[in-house]
């Protein structure tokens, strides 16, 4: 059997920008992404710590060490800039392999610049 499991995790990131134009997304900096584990154009799930909303979409990565997340077309919709949110990225395992598993959880500080990996 097939679980779906937390894989990655980026905790308390600040939202930089926000563009309504764009055709959808999140822009995350590159550098984070890498950290993470998480790939360009995967899936992920965010939480917004202001207000609540809870989404999903898929990331682009935006330029290395720039701390940048932005919210792209109508996920602009759901936060705002300087809002805290938290990005979700969840794998399928195999019930072995869940035993081995743990997640990677990257805290982002005020700066969204990395503070903790775990």
């Amino acid at each position: 059997m097939l679980r779906c499991m937390l894989r990655a995790k980026i905790h308390m990131a600040t939202v930089t920008e926000s563009n309504l134009a764009y055709e959808g997304s999140i822009t995350i900096d590159e550098g984070i992404l890498k950290k993470a584990g998480i790939l360009p154009w995967e899936q992920v799930m965010i939480s917004n710590m202001n207000n609540g909303e809870r989404f999903e979409t898929y990331v682009i990565p935006g330029k290395k060490g720039s701390g940048m997340f932005c919210l792209n077309g109508p996920t602009a919709r759901k936060g705002a800039v300087g809002d805290k949110i938290i990005i979700f990225c969840y794998g399928y395992f195999e019930d072995e392999k869940i035993k081995t598993s743990k997640p990677r959880i990257v805290t982002i500080n005020s700066k969204n610049r990395i503070s903790k990996i775990k």
